[in-house]
């Protein structure tokens, strides 16, 4: 007999009809997902991480804040397929740069493929290797200060990558932590999963810190049930 294939897809949340029907209604009305995206989307299944990639309307909202930050720097933590970082690459504008970090070369190919698909690629530097490492080169480097950050790479690295956003950022830059909700598995102070933990830990020092303002916005949609940290530089 033939095994019955999940109900959720892997690297989701279970998602309900109400939810996915308005992010489609949304998306169609809203957003304006190119086949260059379409593509960059889909080859998220070819990527070690498959479906991790955001959803259309998280994209385009991602580009929204980029652009209401006036960044033309851009730090990213994580590329998989590279789908947030064409968002990002084409709200800093014709002069301006997406830095992205990403572990597994494989991955990082798959970007690069979708990045010169979409006529980005000038605007996008890739650097593969553990993002710790790679942060810490930009910093030692003297990096040119980054105007807004995304970090969506491995959660229990969360607080560490924060460290590295506050050194090689300035006053008013945006900070974005993606998949801290975790289907509400964030709630619980005892979970012993680490990637709660470093959600948990990471909200801590966002709201310790004297430099940053921050709250977070629950999202449901075809991604399930998460949501995101937003974080300012005063």
């Amino acid at each position: 007999m033939d095994e019955a294939e999940p109900s959720v897809p892997v690297n989701r949340y279970e998602a309900s009809d109400a939810w996915l029907a308005v992010d489609r209604y949304f998306t169609s009305t809203l957003v304006g997902e190119d086949s260059a995206l379409v593509v960059a989307r889909d080859s998220g299944v070819e990527t070690t991480m498959p479906n991790a990639e955001v959803a259309a309307n998280q994209g385009a909202f991602l580009e929204l804040l980029a652009q209401i930050a006036g960044a033309r720097r851009v730090l990213e933590f994580g590329t998989l397929a590279g789908y947030s970082t064409i968002w990002l690459a084409r709200a800093v504008g014709e002069q301006g740069q997406v830095v992205t970090l990403e572990l597994e070369p494989h991955n990082a190919a798959v970007a690069e493929a979708n990045f010169h698909a979409a006529g980005v690629s000038h605007r996008i530097e890739t650097i593969v290797g553990p993002a710790t490492e790679s942060a810490e080169r930009l910093i030692h480097d003297g990096a040119e200060p980054f105007d807004f950050v995304f970090i969506d790479a491995d959660k229990p690295n969360n607080p560490t990558y924060l460290a590295a956003a506050l050194k090689l950022t300035r006053s008013g830059a945006v900070i974005v932590i993606d998949n801290v909700v975790r289907n509400g598995a964030v709630a619980d102070a005892a979970s012993a999963d680490p990637r709660v933990q470093g959600v948990r830990a990471v909200a801590e020092e966002i709201a310790a810190h004297p430099d940053l303002d921050g709250t977070a916005l629950q999202t449901v949609g075809e991604k399930g049930w998460d949501g995101v940290i937003i974080a300012r530089r005063r």
